[in-house]
């Protein structure tokens, strides 16, 4: 077993771990973490934590040309946070794979979590609310 945190794992639910820029003294900052959840032929999408806690999750789509991101973030989360995730999801997640791209277009969007629902509990509540 590999125990380099640094390592990029292409297995699901393996985790990379990358250090904010901005950190004067490495260890005294949290890591961010990927932990990626689902990979496809043009896609993948990861979690993203931080001492162990989920604070976003970023979907990376994989065009002819163009990667487009979707980020979500949590609401605690301070705008030098959040660009230093964008450019950290670029560097450490798209540039790794050696996607030949034009552009990295990137939307984000910050607020609380609602949670992860499926159909049957959408159906649910539906009932619940009815």
């Amino acid at each position: 077993m590999n125990d380099d945190p640094f390592a990029l794992s292409l297995s699901k639910g393996k985790r990379l771990r990358c250090h904010h820029r901005d950190a004067g003294k490495e260890a005294d900052v949290p890591g961010f973490y990927f932990e990626r959840e689902v990979r496809t032929e043009h896609s993948e999408c990861y979690t993203i934590l931080e001492d162990d806690q989920p604070i976003g999750r970023v979907d990376i789509h994989f065009t002819p040309g163009i990667v487009h991101a979707t980020l979500c973030v949590a609401e605690s989360l301070t705008r030098e946070h959040i660009q230093d995730l964008v450019e950290t999801v670029d560097e450490e997640l798209v540039d790794v794979l050696g996607v030949n791209r034009e552009d990295y277009i990137v939307h984000v969007h910050q607020g609380i979590d609602l949670g992860v629902f499926t159909i049957p509990e959408f159906d649910e509540a539906e009932e619940e609310g009815a």
